[in-house]
């Protein structure tokens, strides 16, 4: 999906079973433009869409709880992005599939989950908070990760 005479590509790649591509962390400079505040508002706007969205039923209940999963998300996004690295500090090694295996993720879910992340880019984009080479780098890790935490089938 491309928005406006933007370069952007938000297409979502095919889920395929049993294969995990290479994973490639996204520019360092994404999280340099949006400072790790503006990673935590982004994380915060994609919590609260999934707090709203068809898959909410995988997350917190409570608003708050999901608030606070969701700075712990930005923990590890500003790591993963070569900022401070807060998750290891505060949670340990990330593990990420280890620590999405309790959790029912399906490649349906994972559509809504990249759908939701795509929306609470959008005042990043509109604003021009980032380069748009930098914005689908972050995309294009975030598509890749999102196929690692499927573990379970539709």
């Amino acid at each position: 999906m491309k928005f406006g005479t933007s370069s952007l590509d938000f297409s979502i790649l095919p889920y395929q079973e049993g294969v995990n591509p290479p994973v490639t962390k996204p520019n360092p400079e994404f999280l340099t433009d949006i400072g790790e505040e503006g990673m935590r508002a982004l994380l915060d706007r994609f919590y609260m869409g999934l707090f709203e969205s068809p898959i909410k039923e995988i997350f917190p209940k409570d608003r708050e709880v999901m608030k606070a999963a969701g700075q712990t998300s930005a923990d590890f996004f500003i790591q993963i992005c070569g900022g401070t690295p807060y998750f290891n500090q505060n949670r340990g090694a990330p593990q990420m599939r280890k620590r999405h295996a309790p959790f029912a993720i399906t490649p349906h879910a994972r559509l809504h989950w990249l759908v939701t992340f795509e929306e609470a880019l959008q005042p990043i984009i509109n604003d021009k908070l980032s380069s748009n080479e930098n914005i689908q780098s972050f995309w294009n890790y975030l598509n890749i990760f999102s196929q690692w935490m499927i573990n379970t089938k539709d």
